[in-house]
């Protein structure tokens, strides 16, 4: 059995792994990558193998780093099928086809401002090719064990990142050994998932390092959330918040709504505007049984939070001036409805952007979090003078510290430990962290290179 690294090396964005033997191509995530140009680029050149060739994909998350290349391998000749826990099924009909609805408006809005290079921008995919795509998929249940592809048996277990976040075990009879993904690996104590499961038993790790050379800062998400909006209030300012529609906005959502009922920062208007984090609010209230809240809880964000759904809500959001909280995605500023908000905000010092999490090189909230002046949107550079935020308790990833301790609970004994998804300092540094804890033989791999397992 061989595996080969398409995607995710070097970066946090663009995961894609491929186990193969002599006969079957098994493509474990299928992630679309972001962040800066020359990474974005990567999406426009050809798949790295033949996708009519790939047998099946397993997802572990439904995140579009992960997903979101899905319905440019089926436009391309892929016709297997495509597992997925239930819950990152039910994510992905939200999730692909918005991205791909949001590239065909970047590329009709690129085209009438005329900031593209090319003469006719097309998007990579369209809305209805991922609803194509959609058509492929497979709902499995936690612990079910499936035979996707003749030989390899998968098993998916709970990682604790997000709403149906998995670790993706294969196991391939041919050679009696087992791989696993960690996927992206939450928390140990995060607000609303619950911790991930161990892993008991694995030949080789696919590991993530995201967090491989930094631990997230020992504060209290309340305290630093009710200082910057009871601050921003004070001024008569409004407190923007970029976040990823699954996750992160039911997370901040939540908070808001807590500190409201504790008395810890005024009543005011609470909007969410982003159609694609509306539905999965709605779907992260069905699956209560899978995080931390229950109905009661769930309900609370529900009924206190104005959902905002259509254009012409979105602009009339975008007028107002007077003191309110906008959760809008998308999480690190990179496309979506935020996008506006943050030319209308920005220029102003009474308002206040607050980022939540990691920020990928390359990203306008990366830019924001590190002290721009100014940034670019839509073709035109916009002055940065509210406040900007970044905390970094709310992130939904382990540190390193995090995730060491927890591939010590299992009675893992890999032979081979490969790091993936982490910037190249960070996937080196979990490297060497991993080999001092464990002893275990730990390798970065480069992008494309192809190893036996």
């Amino acid at each position: 059995m061989k595996l080969r690294f398409l995607g995710g090396v070097g970066t946090v964005t663009g995961s894609r792994h491929l186990l193969s033997d002599d006969n079957h191509r098994l493509l474990v995530d299928c992630g679309m990558y972001q962040g800066v140009k020359n990474l974005r680029r990567r999406n426009w050149a050809p798949f790295p193998v033949e996708p009519g060739t790939i047998n099946a994909v397993v997802l572990t998350h439904a995140h579009i780093d992960h997903s979101g290349y899905l319905p440019a391998l089926v436009k391309n000749g892929f016709k297997g099928k495509i597992y997925c826990t239930n819950a990152t099924h039910e994510l992905c009909k939200v999730l692909l086809p918005d991205a791909g609805y949001l590239q065909e408006e970047d590329a009709k809005y690129a085209f009438r401002k005329g900031f593209s290079k090319h003469d006719h921008p097309e998007p990579l995919f369209t809305e209805k090719d991922a609803h194509e795509a959609l058509k492929h998929f497979e709902s499995v249940h936690y612990h079910e064990t499936i035979e996707p592809v003749k030989g390899f048996e998968v098993t998916f277990t709970p990682a604790g990142h997000i709403l149906g976040s998995s670790c993706v075990h294969v196991h391939h009879r041919g050679s009696d050994r087992t791989v696993v993904f960690s996927g992206d690996v939450g928390r140990q104590n995060d607000v609303i998932m619950r911790p991930p499961e161990p892993i008991q038993k694995a030949d080789v790790l696919v590991c993530e390092s995201t967090y491989g050379d930094r631990l997230h800062e020992d504060s209290d998400p309340d305290d630093e959330l009710a200082e910057i909006i009871s601050k921003t209030a004070a001024r008569g300012g409004i407190v923007l918040m970029p976040a990823f529609a699954v996750g992160r906005a039911q997370t901040l959502l939540y908070l808001v709504q807590r500190l409201m009922a504790q008395h810890k920062i005024p009543k005011m208007p609470v909007y969410l505007n982003s159609p694609m984090a509306i539905r999965a609010t709605e779907i992260f209230v069905r699956h209560h049984k899978e995080h931390r809240l229950d109905q009661a809880q769930c309900q609370l964000i529900d009924d206190n939070t104005e959902y905002v759904r259509t254009v012409d809500e979105s602009i009339e959001l975008n007028a107002k001036r007077y003191p309110c909280i906008i959760v809008s995605a998308s999480g690190m500023a990179s496309g979506g409805r935020v996008l506006h908000h943050l030319k209308t905000l920005l220029p102003n010092n009474r308002n206040s952007v607050v980022f939540a999490g990691f920020q990928a090189p390359g990203t306008r909230g990366d830019s924001l979090v590190n002290g721009a002046g100014e940034v670019k949107i839509h073709g035109e550079y916009w002055p940065v003078k509210a406040e900007i935020y970044n905390i970094g308790s709310l992130s939904a990833h382990g540190d390193y510290r995090e995730i060491l301790d927890w591939l010590s609970q299992g009675k893992l004994s890999p032979q081979k430990v490969y790091i993936s998804h982490g910037e190249s300092v960070a996937s080196d540094e979990m490297r060497k962290r991993l080999r001092e804890r464990f002893g275990w033989d730990t390798e970065v791999p480069d992008l494309f290179e192809e190893v036996d397992v």
